[in-house]
Order: structure tokens, then sequence, then C-alpha cells
């Protein structure tokens, strides 16, 4: 799988494990994100990771700021992006059960490095269950 990672300065070590625990089960990860704590803005690694996941280039994106909303926000400016802000593993599960997330937005201030990976796990493994969510997840974009 191809998966498209991006964050802004609360995020480099949540990245760092992340990428480390992706590509221990062969997964390969495009890095858009910083590597450093100097402020930076989060739309500057949002946009990157929504173009990948929109052009059919990876399969996934995961994307992280201090709270999660406003790198979130920045990728649902993309036609075809559903980024969910996940805190817990439940949210990340229900996010591709019922909303056909394609992008989990971590908040890295509120969650521990444990379980973002977690989350990131679940969220990854997780299908679709389409059905009466998919009725819903076609009105979600506007044509």
């Amino acid at each position: 799988m191809r998966i498209s990672i991006g964050n802004d300065h609360a995020g480099p070590e949540y990245k760092k494990a992340i990428v480390t625990f992706l590509e221990a089960k062969g997964h390969e990860v495009i890095n858009h994100g910083t590597d450093s704590s100097d402020s930076v803005d989060y739309p500057d690694f949002a946009h990157p990771v929504a173009e990948d996941v929109e052009s059919g280039n990876v399969n996934f994106g995961i994307i992280i700021c201090g709270s999660g909303n406003g790198i979130a926000m920045s990728a649902n400016k993309h036609q075809g992006i559903r980024a969910a802000v996940c805190w817990m593993k439940e949210i990340a599960v229900l996010a591709r059960q019922h909303n056909n997330a394609n992008i989990i937005s971590i908040p890295a201030r509120f969650t521990s490095v444990h379980q973002a990976v977690e989350m990131v796990e679940v969220f990854l493994t997780t299908e679709f269950e389409g059905g009466r969510h998919a009725l819903r997840v076609n009105k979600i974009a506007c044509q």
C-alpha cells in the first residue's frame, strides 16, 4: 500500500513513529511533513497529501497537527477528500466504516504517539461498509 503523510511542527515525533510502523509492515510512505519543531503552516503539508490521495497516487493519507482540525480543514478543501479528525481508535474505525474517510487527521496535542499508531493501523485495515453509508457519503460532495 502507498500512503502519503504530512505534518506541521506539532507532529515530527508522531510522523517518525508512524512511518517506522508502516515501513515495517511493508508499506511505501511518501513524506510531505516537516522534521522540525520550528513553526510552519499546516496547509503547506495538507495540500500535497490531499493531492496524492485525490490523484490516486496513494491509497490513503495521514495528516498531523496540534488539534488535527486546521490540517483537516485544509485537506477537505479538495474535492473527493474525506479527512476525519480521530482521537481514539474507535473514531478511526467509524471514519472508515461509515464515512469512507481517505485521510486520517491526528491531533498530536491530544493523543499519545502509541494511540496515533493504533489509530493508523485500524484506519488502514477497516473496510467501508457501503450500503446506507454510501448514500450519505455520496451527498458530501457538492456537484
